[in-house]
Order: structure tokens, then sequence, then C-alpha cells
């Protein structure tokens, strides 16, 4: 007969495994990502790290993008953006700075203060970038490259 010290031991390994695998998940390079933006007017994200490779799309001005990896050379980076879709970018179209990307199901309110009885200056769609000016609370100041500027919820940007 035994004594379930060894089943005890056997569960507390399994656990310990599980754990040790957990933890390979979150330091994957999804994790530790970095985020940048576009700093030029238009940037190609391309289906591989090069000029040669296809253009999958196109983004504007202030578009965020968290950084997987980069290529050997350091010139091209493998990028994600708030939806998911995954592509390579040349480095010197990136920055590191403050930018969101509007995410609501239609429009959000972008409005003169920080405040959700602030009067709508516009609205913003999916998918417009705005810069970061300012941060209060749930509220950020932004701009988009047009030049209009308000304040938009936290919970309607990536």
């Amino acid at each position: 007969m035994s004594s379930g010290v060894g089943k005890n031991n056997w569960k507390l390994q399994i656990l310990i495994l599980t754990f040790a695998l957990l933890g390979g998940v979150f330091t994957t390079s999804d994790a530790l990502a970095e985020r940048m933006a576009v700093i030029k007017d238009i940037a190609n994200i391309r289906s591989g790290p090069g000029a040669k490779y296809e253009v999958l799309w196109q983004v504007e001005k202030n578009m965020p993008f968290e950084v997987l990896d980069k290529d050997k050379t350091g010139a091209w980076l493998y990028i994600k953006d708030y939806e998911g879709t995954i592509g390579w970018v040349q480095k010197d179209m990136l920055s590191k700075m403050d930018t969101v990307v509007a995410i609501p199901k239609a429009e959000c309110n972008v409005r003169a203060t920080p405040s959700a009885d602030g009067n709508i200056v516009f609205k913003a769609v999916k998918g417009v970038p705005f810069k970061v000016l300012e941060r209060k609370g749930d509220w950020l100041h932004v701009q988009h490259t047009d030049g209009d500027e308000g304040w938009i919820s936290k919970s309607m940007v990536w």
C-alpha cells in the first residue's frame, strides 16, 4: 500500500511543469512587445523583410504597432496591429511615440473636454490613428494628422 506521498509528489511535478510551460507562453515576444508608431505620411506593410516583398496594406501616420521581432540586419521590423494582423515594415518608418487607434464597433465620440458630458467635436471610426497629447484619468487628449483634436475615452482605443 502506498502512503500517498508519491501521488502528491507526482501532482506537484505536473503543477510545476504546467506553470513552467505557461511561463514560457507569457515570456514570448508578444508579452515583451514594444509599441511604436508610423512617423511618415504613409507606410507599406509587407509580407517579408524587404522592398521586394508584396505590399499587404498601407497605413497612415501615427498608426501604432507592437514590434514582435526584427530581421538579421535590424532594418525591418515584424509588427502586429490592433486587429492582430502581422507584417513587416522598414524600421525608419516607425518611432517610439504615444499614439492610439480608435477601435469602436461603429463610431466613437471625440469630445471638447475629458468627460462623457463634453461637447462632441467629431466622431472617429475604427482604425483611425491619433497622436496622444495628454492623458487625464480614463481620457486621452488626441490629435489627428489633419489637426483635429479632442478627448477620447481610453476604452475606445488600442
